[in-house]
C-alpha cells in the first residue's frame, strides 16, 4: 500500500489501497505465550489457567459408563440360571412362571439394546426404582425366595449401586429385600428353613448393592485422581517446554535481542535492499509522548520530535499502516536535503511502535517494487524491536537486586576504607606543606591500600560464591566461614546435618540469608564466637546463624538495620518463616525454617532459648 502527498496542498491521493487507521477492539484481548503453544486437541476449549485447575467432567463420565457395559452379561446371566431352575418346576399348567420368564428374557433384551444411561443424573432414580420393582414383583409372582428367578435381583442391585450410590442402594434393596421376605414368610411360614432363606438371600442382594456403590465411588476417586494427575503433568511438560525455550533465548539474548545490535542488523538489511541517502527509525516514548530517533544515518535531526511536529508524510505514516512514498518532497521530510521517501509505521501487539523513515536526495526515486519490499520488512521489524525493548526491561529489572546488593558491600566495605585513605592522604599533604616527614604516613598508607585491594578481593569472591546445583549449602557455606576464619578473628563452628537438598531457587536464597547474617555478625557484632547450623532432609530445612556479639534491644532495632528488610523479603519469596532474637550485650541469632517442623520440637528450641535468656 502507499499514497502520494503533495507537499504545496498537504492532500493525501491513494495510488493503491488507504491504509486503514487502527481502532480499539471491545473485545477483551487473548493472552498466548509467545514462545510455547500447547498442542490441544480438535475441538478442545481454549478455556485457560481455570480450566486446568477444574476437574475435568468427561474424565468422570467415562470412569462412570465405563461400568455400564458388564451390567448385561450379569443380567442374561441371571436369566440363565433362572431358566436351568425352572425348567424343573415347568408344567403345562405353570402360565404364571412362564410369563414370568418371558418378561424377564424381553426385558434382558430391551436394556441391552437400550442400557440405563448415567448421564441422566438423579433422573435415572425412576428407572432404577422400576426395574427392581420389576424384578421384585416377578419374584414374588414366582415363590419369593424360592424363585428360580432370585438371582435376577443381582444385577439390579448392582446397577442401582454404580449408578446412585452405596446410600441410595441400601435404601432400595432393604426396601426390595422386606417386601419379598415379608411375602416369603407369610406363604411357607415362620419356620427355620425359610427364615435362613429370607436372610441369606437378604443379606446377599444388600451386600451386593452397597458394595457396587461403593465400588463406583472408589472409581470415581481413582478416575479424578488419574485426571488430576495428568493435568498436573500436563501443567509441567508446558512448563519444562516454556522453561527450555526461555534458556534458549537466553542463550542467544546478547547477539539476537540487544536493541542496539537489533537496530544495527535493521539498518544494515535496509541499506542492501533499498537505495538511500538517510535513513531513521523513531520510536515512539509514553512518557513524554515525543519520538526518539534511536537509529540514523544522514543529515543531522533533532534528538526528540513530538507528535506535532513531525513532517506532513511521517504523521500520514502514523495514522495508517503500510508504506506512503512522496515523489517530491520540497524541504517537507525529516532530512532537509531529501527530495524523495519512504514513510512506514511499524506496530507490535496491535499498538503503534515505532515509524521507519526512507528518504534520497533525488527526486521520484522509489518504485513500487522498492514499496513492497519496505512492506515486507514492516511486520518483522516492529516486532524484532518489540522483543528486544521487552527483554532489555527484563534484564533491567533482573539485575536491580544484585547491583543492590553489590552497591551495599562496596558501600560497607571499600567505601568507608577509601574515605579514610583520603584523610590519610589529606593529612600527609599537610605534614608535608608544615615541611614535616610525610614519609610514616606514606607507609602507612601502602599498608591501607594493601588492605583496600583485599578487601575488594574479597568483596568479589563473595558476590562470585553461590550455590549451584553441584554445589548445596552445605559445601559452599565451608568454603565461605573458612575465609571468615582466615580474615577475621572469629571463632568460627559449622554443623550441618544435610541428607537432602532443597529446590535449587530455595537453597540459594537461605544462602544469602546466612552469607548476610554472618557478614553482618563479622562487621558489626563486635563478637568473638560465630555458630552457624544447617539441617535439611529434603523437605523441610532449618538454618540458624549465632554470635554472642552486641545485640540491640527488639524495641530500639531499626527494620532496616544490618539488612534484616532484604533477608526478611528473601525468606518471604520461598514461603520460609524468619526468626531473629537479640538481646543487648548478649548476642544475636538469625533462624530461618522451610516446612513446618513439629510442635515438640519448636516447643524444645523454644525452652533452650528460655533457658539461655535466664
Amino acid at each position: 500500500m502507499s499514497s502520494t502527498i503533495d507537499p504545496t496542498t498537504g492532500a493525501a491521493r491513494d495510488q493503491a489501497r488507504s491504509a486503514a487507521p487502527e481502532t480499539a477492539s471491545a473485545a477483551a484481548p487473548v493472552l498466548a505465550w509467545p514462545l510455547v503453544e500447547r498442542r490441544r486437541r480438535t475441538g478442545e476449549a481454549h478455556n485457560g489457567p481455570e480450566r486446568r485447575n477444574s476437574e475435568p467432567a468427561p474424565m468422570r463420565v467415562l470412569a462412570e459408563q465405563a461400568l455400564v457395559p458388564a451390567i448385561g452379561p450379569f443380567r442374561w446371566a441371571a436369566v440363565g440360571v433362572g431358566l436351568v431352575v425352572a425348567m424343573r418346576t415347568f408344567t403345562p399348567t405353570s402360565y404364571r412362571l412362564l410369563a414370568v420368564t418371558l418378561a424377564l428374557v424381553g426385558y434382558a433384551a430391551y436394556r441391552t439394546v437400550r442400557p440405563i444411561s448415567l448421564r441422566a443424573g438423579r433422573h435415572v432414580s425412576g428407572a432404577l426404582v422400576a426395574e427392581m420393582a420389576f424384578h421384585v414383583a416377578a419374584v414374588i409372582g414366582t415363590g419369593a425366595w424360592w424363585s428360580p428367578y432370585a438371582f435376577s435381583l443381582l444385577p439390579t442391585a448392582l446397577a442401582t449401586g454404580i449408578a446412585r450410590g452405596s446410600k441410595f442402594a441400601l435404601r432400595t434393596t432393604v426396601i426390595a429385600v422386606a417386601l419379598i421376605s415379608t411375602r416369603h414368610l407369610y406363604a411357607v411360614g415362620t419356620e427355620l428353613r425359610s427364615m435362613r432363606d429370607a436372610a441369606v438371600w437378604s443379606g446377599l442382594i444388600v451386600l451386593v448393592g452397597v458394595s457396587s456403590g461403593w465400588a463406583r465411588q472408589v472409581s470415581t476417586e481413582s478416575a479424578r485422581q488419574h485426571s488430576l494427575a495428568l493435568n498436573r503433568l500436563g501443567e509441567l511438560t508446558e512448563a519444562n517446554a516454556l522453561l527450555f525455550s526461555l534458556n534458549r533465548v537466553a542463550q542467544t539474548l546478547p547477539a539476537s535481542l540487544d536493541i542496539d545490535e537489533v537496530l544495527e542488523s535493521m539498518t544494515a538489511r535496509l541499506h542492501d535492499l533499498v537505495d538511500f541517502d538517510s535513513s531513521t527509525i523513531l520510536l515512539y516514548e509514553d512518557s513524554d509522548a515525543t519520538w526518539a530517533p534511536v537509529r540514523h544515518s544522514g543529515s543531522p535531526i533533532p534528538n526528540t520530535l513530538p507528535t506535532e511536529s513531525l513532517p506532513v508524510p511521517l504523521a500520514t505514516a502514523m495514522r495508517g499502516r503500510g508504506t506512503v512514498s512522496v515523489a517530491f518532497l520540497d524541504g517537507a521530510g525529516l532530512s532537509p536535503a531529501a527530495r524523495s521517501g519512504l514513510y512506514a509505521s511499524l506496530h507490535a501487539r496491535g499498538s503503534l511502535l515505532g515509524l521507519l523513515v526512507i528518504e534520497s536526495n533525488e527526486a521520484k526515486r522509489y518504485s513500487a517494487k522498492d514499496i513492497e519490499i519496505v512492506n515486507g520488512m514492516l511486520e518483522p521489524f516492529g516486532v524484532t524491536i518489540d522483543n528486544a525493548r521487552l527483554f532489555s526491561r527484563l534484564r533491567s529489572i533482573g539485575a536491580d537486586e544484585e547491583r543492590s546488593r553489590i552497591a551495599r558491600d562496596l558501600h560497607d566495605r571499600i567505601g568507608q576504607s577509601l574515605a579514610h585513605l583520603g584523610f590519610e592522604l589529606d593529612r600527609a599533604v599537610r605534614a608535608n606543606e608544615r615541611g614535616a616527614d610525610p614519609t610514616p604516613t606514606l607507609v602507612e598508607l601502602r599498608t591501607q591500600v594493601r588492605d583496600v585491594v583485599r578487601e575488594v578481593r574479597e568483596t568479589l569472591y563473595d558476590v562470585r560464591t553461590d550455590v549451584t546445583a553441584t554445589h548445596d549449602i552445605g559445601e559452599t557455606m565451608a568454603h565461605f566461614l573458612e575465609r571468615v576464619r582466615q580474615r577475621s578473628a572469629l571463632d568460627v563452628s559449622f554443623a550441618q546435618d544435610g541428607s537432602g537438598r532443597l529446590p535449587l531457587m530455595q537453597e540459594r536464597e537461605l544462602w544469602r540469608i546466612a552469607k548476610e547474617a554472618v557478614v553482618n555478625a563479622e562487621r558489626h557484632a563486635h563478637a568473638s564466637r560465630l555458630q552457624i547450623g544447617w539441617q535439611c532432609d529434603g523437605r523441610t530445612a532449618e538454618l540458624t546463624v549465632s554470635d554472642d556479639g552486641d545485640g540491640f534491644k527488639k524495641h530500639e532495632a531499626r527494620t532496616d538495620s544490618y539488612g534484616i528488610i532484604g533477608m526478611r523479603e528473601r525468606a518471604t519469596s520461598i514461603g520460609a518463616r524468619f526468626e531473629i532474637a537479640s538481646e543487648e550485650g548478649r548476642g544475636t541469632t538469625v533462624r530461618v525454617v522451610v516446612g513446618r517442623p513439629d510442635r515438640s520440637d519448636r516447643a524444645e528450641r523454644f525452652d533452650r532459648s528460655e533457658r539461655r535468656g535466664s
